[in-house]
């Protein structure tokens, strides 16, 4: 059995939500635990990218391999172009 958790709702809010629960045949509660579970999914993925982030950024500061993103994109053109051309990080 899940845990009983109590929220106040604005009064505008809970007259929405009771619209959209019964337009979609669904109870408002039902409604609340999705948007909370969405939610919280929502945040661990943008925490664990800016994990992420943090890691790669740690690891460019370890290896200084670093391109200015002008050079990559004009080599990334010269190529769409057909133009034969080393990458920026090819002697």
């Amino acid at each position: 059995m899940a845990d009983t958790t109590t929220i106040r709702l604005p009064p505008q809010l809970r007259v929405r939500l009771a619209a959209l629960a019964k337009q979609g045949d669904r109870s408002v509660h039902s409604l609340i635990v999705e948007a909370v579970e969405r939610y919280a999914a929502y945040e661990e993925a943008l925490r664990a990218l800016v994990r992420e982030a943090l890691a790669a950024d740690r690891g460019l500061e370890r290896v200084r391999e670093v391109y200015a993103a002008a050079d990559v994109d004009a080599w990334l053109a010269r190529l769409a172009a057909g133009e034969g051309s080393p990458a920026p990080w090819q002697p």
